[in-house]
């Protein structure tokens, strides 16, 4: 039987703020129920197990993420767009590292109540939306998110693990790689060319 005020939802919040101050591996059963007071089995008539909560925490950080990089975008379009949305995405993952680190799992779709949660569908839009001012269509809106993706995730990884290490200033690097990354959106060398 479900403990009274113990929901789904709130385990999914606390998992979010157990990843910020232990890490993504530190987010487990045994960690979630010692901080409700409760044993572990009271868990699983909210989760399936460890898989389940962990997936349910990627979808909650994808929300927040895309939440905010949706604010910061509205209205926006081109390198501004493009430069907003990688801002915000960065300040996420900088100021919850545990959090962002928890969203960077491959999304079981087995695991999924419905085929296409709300989270995922909100981030492809805004970002293939984003992406559709560059004149993108499939499959280089797939390979251009790919590249942002792994820029963006590589360039805060680096970021927060104190590895840059030259005196040149953090911020202006990341200028720089929005620059470019916008010139080679801009000449992006499309495959999918209509023809004649």
């Amino acid at each position: 039987m479900p403990r009274a005020g113990l929901t789904t939802d709130r385990l999914v919040a606390a998992a979010a703020e157990l990843a910020d101050e232990a890490g993504a591996d530190g987010v487990t059963i045994s960690a979630l129920a010692r901080r409700f007071g409760v044993k572990d089995a009271s868990l699983y008539s909210h989760v399936k197990n460890l898989r389940d909560l962990r997936t349910r925490l990627a979808l909650f950080v994808g929300g927040e993420m895309i939440d905010r990089i949706a604010v910061a975008v509205a209205g926006l379009a081109g390198r501004d767009a493009l430069a907003a949305f990688a801002g915000a995405y960065r300040e996420y993952a900088l100021q919850h590292p545990g959090r962002y680190a928890a969203g960077q799992i491959r999304i079981d779709r087995e695991l999924l109540a419905e085929p296409e949660p709300a989270a995922l569908r909100r981030t492809a839009e805004i970002t293939y939306g984003m992406l559709r001012a560059y004149g993108l269509a499939e499959p280089d809106l797939t390979d251009a998110v790919r590249l942002l993706r792994s820029t963006f995730h590589g360039y805060c990884a680096l970021e927060a693990g104190g590895s840059f290490g030259a005196p040149r200033d953090v911020q202006r690097s990341w200028e720089k790689a929005i620059d470019a990354l916008h010139v080679a959106l801009t000449h992006w060398p499309r495959e999918n060319v209509p023809e004649d």
